[in-house]
């Protein structure tokens, strides 16, 4: 694929993905509540459902996603509803309480992935973005499985890159947060910083 057009589409992808959103939100809150290691699932869910979506986009697949409206916003609000568990038990955490007691860690990581996934699959704004940018790029009647290759790669590598950079920034702040009332300042920002992406997310 042209060069220039993968520069065009990551350039485009890092200033949509870059601004902070829902899945902003999210991750941060979930890092300051619980540290880095266990939002990877979620991360990866979220790598996941957009790939997925770039896909649905190259294959022309918006006419399919129409016809099953429904799914994809049952997939929303299952997303919606498990953020808002989350921003339930990290505001009502006694500040002494264990990191497990606020958020089971029991099969956690499982519960983390399949959030990201429906919080993903189930934002068709995200295949919008992909739908207005791709064809202004390429011919997708002539997309090579490569050139599907280099487009997700290059989706991949800017998505880490500001995922893993907005995840880093948020255990460097949990770092910080030792007191008693920081801890309880930090669980508290987390569950409105859960419950906004959770209002976000459903007012799509």
């Amino acid at each position: 694929m042209d060069l220039s057009a993968l520069c065009i589409f990551a350039g485009a992808l890092f200033v949509a993905a870059g601004s902070p959103g829902p899945s902003v939100a999210a991750l941060v809150a979930r890092v300051l509540s619980r540290g880095h290691r266990d939002v990877l699932p979620f991360l990866a869910a979220m790598w996941i459902g957009e790939a997925a979506w770039l896909a649905a986009a190259l294959l022309g697949l918006s006419a399919l996603a129409a016809t099953f409206h429904v799914l994809f916003v049952v997939l929303k609000y299952l997303g919606v509803a498990y953020l808002l568990w989350l921003a339930f038990r990290m505001w009502t955490a006694p500040v002494g309480a264990s990191q497990d007691e606020v958020v089971p860690r029991t099969g956690a990581p499982l519960r983390m992935f399949l959030a990201g996934l429906a919080i993903t699959l189930g934002n068709p704004k995200i295949m919008l973005f992909y739908l207005a940018l791709v064809p202004s790029l390429i011919d997708v009647t002539r997309i090579t499985a490569l050139g599907w290759a280099e487009l997700t790669g290059v989706m991949l590598a800017v998505l880490m890159i500001i995922d893993l950079g907005w995840m880093a920034a948020a255990a460097k702040a949990r770092r910080l947060l030792r007191s008693p009332r920081a801890m309880r300042l930090a669980n508290r920002s987390s569950a409105a910083l859960m419950a906004g992406a959770a209002g976000a997310i459903a007012t799509r």
